[in-house]
Protein backbone atom coordinates (compact mmCIF):
# COMPACT_ATOMS: atom_id res chain seq x y z
CA UNK A 1 0.00 0.00 0.00
CA UNK A 2 2.83 2.41 0.91
CA UNK A 3 4.57 1.48 -2.32
CA UNK A 4 1.39 2.23 -4.34
CA UNK A 5 0.98 5.62 -2.67
CA UNK A 6 4.60 6.42 -3.46
CA UNK A 7 4.07 5.51 -7.13
CA UNK A 8 1.00 7.77 -7.40
CA UNK A 9 2.85 10.64 -5.74
CA UNK A 10 5.84 10.03 -8.00
CA UNK A 11 3.72 10.29 -11.14
CA UNK A 12 2.08 13.52 -9.98
CA UNK A 13 5.34 15.44 -9.92
CA UNK A 14 7.62 13.48 -12.26
CA UNK A 15 5.81 14.01 -15.59
CA UNK A 16 5.16 17.75 -15.16
CA UNK A 17 8.84 18.08 -14.18
CA UNK A 18 9.92 16.32 -17.38
CA UNK A 19 7.76 18.69 -19.44
CA UNK A 20 9.31 21.71 -17.71
CA UNK A 21 12.85 20.40 -18.22
CA UNK A 22 12.23 19.86 -21.93
CA UNK A 23 10.69 23.33 -22.25
CA UNK A 24 13.68 24.88 -20.48
CA UNK A 25 16.14 22.97 -22.64
CA UNK A 26 14.43 24.22 -25.78
CA UNK A 27 14.40 27.78 -24.44
CA UNK A 28 18.10 27.69 -23.51
CA UNK A 29 18.96 26.44 -26.98
CA UNK A 30 17.28 29.39 -28.68
CA UNK A 31 19.07 32.61 -29.70
CA UNK A 32 19.05 35.33 -27.02
CA UNK A 33 16.72 37.50 -29.10
CA UNK A 34 13.91 34.97 -28.65
CA UNK A 35 14.30 34.52 -24.87
CA UNK A 36 11.81 37.18 -23.79
CA UNK A 37 9.65 34.70 -21.87
CA UNK A 38 8.56 34.91 -18.27
CA UNK A 39 8.63 31.87 -15.98
CA UNK A 40 4.84 31.73 -16.35
CA UNK A 41 5.26 31.52 -20.12
CA UNK A 42 7.79 28.72 -19.77
CA UNK A 43 5.49 26.78 -17.48
CA UNK A 44 2.62 27.25 -19.92
CA UNK A 45 4.82 26.10 -22.78
CA UNK A 46 5.58 22.96 -20.81
CA UNK A 47 1.98 21.92 -20.18
CA UNK A 48 0.02 23.46 -23.05
CA UNK A 49 0.23 20.26 -25.07
CA UNK A 50 -2.21 18.68 -22.65
CA UNK A 51 -4.24 21.78 -21.90
CA UNK A 52 -4.99 23.17 -25.38
CA UNK A 53 -8.26 21.29 -25.69
CA UNK A 54 -9.32 22.16 -22.14
CA UNK A 55 -8.31 25.77 -21.59
CA UNK A 56 -10.22 27.47 -18.82
CA UNK A 57 -12.26 30.57 -19.58
CA UNK A 58 -9.55 32.98 -18.46
CA UNK A 59 -6.89 31.37 -20.65
CA UNK A 60 -9.23 31.18 -23.64
CA UNK A 61 -10.23 34.84 -23.34
CA UNK A 62 -6.58 35.91 -23.06
CA UNK A 63 -5.64 33.96 -26.19
CA UNK A 64 -8.75 35.23 -27.99
CA UNK A 65 -7.78 38.80 -27.10
CA UNK A 66 -4.37 38.34 -28.71
CA UNK A 67 -5.96 36.84 -31.83
CA UNK A 68 -8.42 39.72 -31.97
CA UNK A 69 -5.61 42.29 -31.68
CA UNK A 70 -3.87 40.69 -34.65
CA UNK A 71 -7.07 40.51 -36.72
CA UNK A 72 -8.13 44.09 -36.07
CA UNK A 73 -4.60 45.43 -36.16
CA UNK A 74 -3.51 44.13 -39.54
CA UNK A 75 -6.12 41.89 -41.15
CA UNK A 76 -9.40 43.82 -41.28
CA UNK A 77 -10.63 47.41 -41.01
CA UNK A 78 -13.42 48.10 -38.56
CA UNK A 79 -16.41 50.41 -39.01
CA UNK A 80 -15.94 53.43 -36.73
CA UNK A 81 -19.55 54.64 -36.81
CA UNK A 82 -20.56 54.34 -33.15
CA UNK A 83 -24.27 54.31 -34.04
CA UNK A 84 -23.83 51.13 -36.12
CA UNK A 85 -21.39 49.41 -33.78
CA UNK A 86 -23.55 50.15 -30.74
CA UNK A 87 -26.60 48.71 -32.49
CA UNK A 88 -24.79 45.50 -33.46
CA UNK A 89 -23.41 45.20 -29.94
CA UNK A 90 -26.89 45.66 -28.50
CA UNK A 91 -28.24 42.80 -30.61
CA UNK A 92 -25.21 40.66 -29.79
CA UNK A 93 -25.38 41.18 -26.04
CA UNK A 94 -29.07 40.32 -26.05
CA UNK A 95 -28.20 37.01 -27.72
CA UNK A 96 -25.11 36.33 -25.59
CA UNK A 97 -27.13 36.64 -22.37
CA UNK A 98 -29.38 33.79 -23.55
CA UNK A 99 -26.69 31.67 -25.15
CA UNK A 100 -25.30 28.33 -24.01
CA UNK A 101 -22.28 30.17 -22.63
CA UNK A 102 -23.40 33.46 -21.08
CA UNK A 103 -20.65 33.64 -18.45
CA UNK A 104 -17.92 35.18 -20.62
CA UNK A 105 -17.63 38.69 -22.01
CA UNK A 106 -18.55 38.99 -25.68
CA UNK A 107 -17.17 41.59 -28.07
CA UNK A 108 -19.07 42.39 -31.28
CA UNK A 109 -17.34 44.33 -34.05
CA UNK A 110 -18.37 45.46 -37.54
CA UNK A 111 -15.88 44.88 -40.35
CA UNK A 112 -15.76 47.57 -43.02
CA UNK A 113 -16.26 45.26 -46.01
CA UNK A 114 -19.09 44.86 -48.53
CA UNK A 115 -18.90 41.06 -48.56
CA UNK A 116 -21.69 39.13 -46.86
CA UNK A 117 -19.80 37.44 -44.09
CA UNK A 118 -19.47 36.88 -40.35
CA UNK A 119 -16.97 34.95 -38.28
CA UNK A 120 -15.83 34.43 -34.70
CA UNK A 121 -12.82 33.42 -32.67
CA UNK A 122 -12.37 31.97 -29.22
CA UNK A 123 -12.96 33.99 -26.09
CA UNK A 124 -16.16 35.73 -27.20
CA UNK A 125 -15.07 37.75 -30.25
CA UNK A 126 -17.63 38.05 -33.08
CA UNK A 127 -17.17 39.95 -36.35
CA UNK A 128 -20.00 41.03 -38.68
CA UNK A 129 -19.26 42.43 -42.13
CA UNK A 130 -20.98 45.62 -43.23
CA UNK A 131 -22.26 43.74 -46.29
CA UNK A 132 -24.16 41.33 -44.06
CA UNK A 133 -25.96 44.21 -42.35
CA UNK A 134 -27.13 45.44 -45.76
CA UNK A 135 -28.17 41.97 -46.94
CA UNK A 136 -30.39 41.18 -43.94
CA UNK A 137 -34.05 42.12 -44.26
CA UNK A 138 -34.65 42.58 -40.54
CA UNK A 139 -33.05 42.38 -37.11
CA UNK A 140 -34.03 38.76 -36.58
CA UNK A 141 -32.08 37.76 -39.69
CA UNK A 142 -29.02 39.64 -38.47
CA UNK A 143 -29.45 38.05 -35.05
CA UNK A 144 -29.67 34.59 -36.62
CA UNK A 145 -26.17 34.91 -38.07
CA UNK A 146 -24.77 36.36 -34.88
CA UNK A 147 -26.42 33.58 -32.88
CA UNK A 148 -24.75 31.03 -35.14
CA UNK A 149 -21.32 32.58 -34.50
CA UNK A 150 -22.00 32.65 -30.76
CA UNK A 151 -22.82 28.96 -31.11
CA UNK A 152 -19.30 28.30 -32.40
CA UNK A 153 -17.87 30.08 -29.36
CA UNK A 154 -20.15 28.23 -26.96
CA UNK A 155 -19.06 24.90 -28.45
CA UNK A 156 -15.36 25.93 -28.32
CA UNK A 157 -14.91 24.94 -31.96
CA UNK A 158 -11.91 27.24 -32.51
CA UNK A 159 -9.96 25.52 -29.73
CA UNK A 160 -10.70 22.10 -31.19
CA UNK A 161 -9.66 23.26 -34.66
CA UNK A 162 -6.45 24.80 -33.30
CA UNK A 163 -5.47 21.53 -31.68
CA UNK A 164 -6.27 19.52 -34.83
CA UNK A 165 -4.31 21.89 -37.07
CA UNK A 166 -1.34 21.96 -34.68
CA UNK A 167 -1.20 18.17 -34.61
CA UNK A 168 -1.54 17.94 -38.40
CA UNK A 169 1.37 20.36 -38.88
CA UNK A 170 3.52 18.65 -36.27
CA UNK A 171 3.59 21.71 -34.02
CA UNK A 172 2.55 20.02 -30.79
CA UNK A 173 5.38 18.40 -28.90
CA UNK A 174 6.42 17.75 -25.33
CA UNK A 175 7.23 21.44 -24.90
CA UNK A 176 3.74 22.50 -25.97
CA UNK A 177 2.53 25.03 -28.51
CA UNK A 178 4.30 28.38 -28.72
CA UNK A 179 1.96 31.27 -27.93
CA UNK A 180 2.79 33.28 -31.06
CA UNK A 181 2.19 30.19 -33.18
CA UNK A 182 -1.15 29.69 -31.46
CA UNK A 183 -2.14 33.28 -32.27
CA UNK A 184 -1.15 32.85 -35.92
CA UNK A 185 -3.18 29.66 -36.19
CA UNK A 186 -6.13 31.36 -34.51
CA UNK A 187 -6.06 34.17 -37.08
CA UNK A 188 -5.94 31.66 -39.95
CA UNK A 189 -8.85 29.70 -38.51
CA UNK A 190 -10.97 32.82 -38.05
CA UNK A 191 -10.35 34.32 -41.49
CA UNK A 192 -9.75 31.47 -43.88
CA UNK A 193 -10.61 27.97 -42.76
CA UNK A 194 -14.19 26.62 -43.01
CA UNK A 195 -15.79 24.68 -40.21
CA UNK A 196 -16.70 21.03 -40.59
CA UNK A 197 -20.24 19.97 -41.44
CA UNK A 198 -20.66 18.69 -37.87
CA UNK A 199 -19.54 21.99 -36.36
CA UNK A 200 -21.80 24.00 -38.66
CA UNK A 201 -24.80 21.89 -37.73
CA UNK A 202 -24.02 22.26 -34.04
CA UNK A 203 -23.62 26.05 -34.36
CA UNK A 204 -26.91 26.19 -36.26
CA UNK A 205 -28.69 24.24 -33.54
CA UNK A 206 -27.22 26.33 -30.73
CA UNK A 207 -27.84 29.55 -32.64
CA UNK A 208 -31.46 28.70 -33.33
CA UNK A 209 -32.07 27.89 -29.67
CA UNK A 210 -30.38 31.15 -28.62
CA UNK A 211 -32.48 33.07 -31.12
CA UNK A 212 -35.67 31.64 -29.63
CA UNK A 213 -34.65 32.20 -26.01
CA UNK A 214 -33.85 35.82 -26.89
CA UNK A 215 -37.38 36.40 -28.17
CA UNK A 216 -36.57 36.62 -31.87
CA UNK A 217 -38.58 34.87 -34.59
CA UNK A 218 -36.78 31.59 -35.25
CA UNK A 219 -38.25 31.34 -38.74
CA UNK A 220 -35.96 34.13 -39.88
CA UNK A 221 -32.84 32.01 -39.53
CA UNK A 222 -33.86 29.61 -42.29
CA UNK A 223 -35.46 32.45 -44.26
CA UNK A 224 -32.23 34.44 -44.41
CA UNK A 225 -30.11 31.42 -45.24
CA UNK A 226 -32.54 30.49 -48.02
CA UNK A 227 -32.30 34.02 -49.40
CA UNK A 228 -28.52 33.78 -49.51
CA UNK A 229 -28.52 30.29 -51.04
CA UNK A 230 -30.73 31.41 -53.91
CA UNK A 231 -28.91 34.69 -54.57
CA UNK A 232 -27.12 35.15 -57.89
CA UNK A 233 -23.65 34.79 -56.42
CA UNK A 234 -22.91 32.74 -53.34
CA UNK A 235 -21.89 35.11 -50.52
CA UNK A 236 -18.69 34.56 -48.59
CA UNK A 237 -20.76 33.69 -45.55
CA UNK A 238 -21.97 30.49 -47.23
CA UNK A 239 -19.35 29.76 -49.89
CA UNK A 240 -16.93 28.43 -47.26
CA UNK A 241 -19.62 26.66 -45.22
CA UNK A 242 -20.77 23.15 -46.19
CA UNK A 243 -24.21 21.94 -47.30
CA UNK A 244 -26.10 25.24 -47.13
CA UNK A 245 -29.27 23.84 -48.72
CA UNK A 246 -29.27 20.91 -46.30
CA UNK A 247 -28.87 23.32 -43.42
CA UNK A 248 -31.96 25.27 -44.49
CA UNK A 249 -34.04 22.09 -44.40
CA UNK A 250 -32.60 21.09 -41.05
CA UNK A 251 -33.21 24.53 -39.52
CA UNK A 252 -36.86 24.41 -40.53
CA UNK A 253 -37.19 20.95 -39.01
CA UNK A 254 -35.56 22.06 -35.76
CA UNK A 255 -37.83 25.10 -35.53
CA UNK A 256 -40.90 22.87 -35.97
CA UNK A 257 -39.68 20.33 -33.43
CA UNK A 258 -38.90 22.93 -30.75
CA UNK A 259 -41.08 25.97 -31.48
CA UNK A 260 -40.80 29.13 -29.42
CA UNK A 261 -43.22 32.02 -29.06
CA UNK A 262 -40.73 34.74 -30.01
CA UNK A 263 -41.75 37.07 -32.83
CA UNK A 264 -39.32 39.96 -32.36
CA UNK A 265 -37.11 41.43 -35.04
CA UNK A 266 -39.33 41.13 -38.12
CA UNK A 267 -40.01 44.83 -38.74
CA UNK A 268 -38.03 45.62 -41.90
CA UNK A 269 -38.67 49.37 -41.81
CA UNK A 270 -37.38 49.66 -38.26
CA UNK A 271 -34.30 47.64 -39.14
CA UNK A 272 -33.52 49.78 -42.18
CA UNK A 273 -33.67 52.90 -40.05
CA UNK A 274 -31.20 51.35 -37.58
CA UNK A 275 -28.62 50.41 -40.22
CA UNK A 276 -29.13 53.41 -42.49
CA UNK A 277 -25.88 54.62 -43.99
CA UNK A 278 -23.99 51.42 -43.30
Amino acid sequence: MIHQRFQRSYRRWFYPLISLVVALSIWVGQPLASQAFSWADLLLRGIQVVQLSSLNDRQEIALGQQINEEITGSQVRLVRDSRITNYVNQVGQRLAAKSDRPNIRYTFQVVDADSINAFATMGGFVYVHRGLLKAADNEAQLASVMGHEIGHIAARHAIKQMREKSIAQGLLGVAGLDRSTAVNIGVQLALNLPNSRKDEYEADQRGLATLGRSGYAQSQMAAFMQKLVTSRSAPTFLSNHPAASDRVVRLRQLAQQNPTSGTDGQNSADYRSRVQGV
